[in-house]
């Protein structure tokens, strides 16, 4: 049997760290989505994008 094609293209930049909140400093993603992005259909990643953006947006790390 063969693992579903993630419908979107990974956030991922090879910066893998998580912050004391689960969160990856580089993709914004928690450890829990960042596990389950490649059996995801496109509507959950898609859901997990918006919570990246909005994420990326009040990181410090980010400026407009």
């Amino acid at each position: 049997m063969t693992k579903p094609k993630p419908q979107l293209k990974s956030p991922c930049v090879n910066v893998c760290l998580l912050n004391d909140e689960d969160i990856c400093v580089g993709c914004y993603r928690t450890g829990k989505e960042i596990s389950q992005w490649g059996s995801m259909n496109k509507a959950s990643q898609q859901a997990v994008m918006k919570k990246v953006r909005e994420r990326e947006a009040k990181s410090q790390f980010v400026s407009d």
